[in-house]
């Protein structure tokens, strides 16, 4: 299981935004590095390079810091895949069991998400499944078993996240199917993500 190595408000800090659009995100007032000199450090203008490794850092970062090798290869794919390489790889991303876990409120956040995928559950189709980055295809069930319905965070949850478009979900019988592919639109990150530059990125 691959571990998060660093506080989710440091690593939003050190990219310099609301990564995941945490109210309580100390980007939101401080809008400098950490660090004792983190307030008087001139802010220096980033290379072209410097902007592509920071656009592809914050959306390697927003799914739960997966590692670069796991990232790599979803780009690799996205790139052998027909049409735009960027929607792609939003799809791709979009469609790991975690991210759904994440987006059909299940979980807080996709952290916790990747915690009740590895600790079995979760059912796709009716089937165990823990792995996080299992890929879902469209008009697959994805649901909370029977007995872990009765976690107090994951009934927190279910209340509180707005569930984008293309996914269903039943609130009631804590179940939710995933309709189809998002749109780059639909997508509710809480900041700007710039598959762009990561395309520019790996093309180097």
């Amino acid at each position: 299981m691959n571990k998060r190595q660093k506080p989710k408000n440091k690593i939003s800090r050190q990219i310099g935004e609301n990564v995941w659009g945490q109210e309580k995100c100390p980007t939101n007032s401080r809008n400098y590095g950490p660090g004792q000199h983190g307030p008087t450090k001139r802010k220096q203008r980033r290379s072209d390079y410097g902007e592509q490794l920071l656009e592809k850092q914050k959306l390697k970062k927003y799914y739960g810091n997966i590692t670069e090798k796991q990232f790599a290869n979803i780009f690799k794919k996205a790139s052998k895949q027909r049409g735009d390489t960027g929607k792609n790889l939003l799809i791709l991303l979009e469609s790991r069991l975690d991210a759904i876990i994440y987006r059909l409120g299940f979980a807080p956040t996709v952290f916790a998400a990747r915690q009740i995928v590895n600790h079995k559950h979760i059912l796709v189709n009716g089937t165990y499944v823990n792995i996080p980055s299992y890929q879902c295809s469209i008009g697959d069930i994805i649901a909370v078993k029977e007995k872990s319905q009765k976690i107090p965070l994951i009934i927190d949850s279910i209340e509180k996240i707005e569930v984008p478009p293309y996914l269903n979900v039943d609130k009631k019988n804590f179940h939710g199917t995933y309709i189809r592919h998002p749109d780059e639109d639909e997508i509710p990150y809480g900041v700007i993500m710039n598959t762009n530059a990561i395309i520019e990125f790996y093309s180097r």
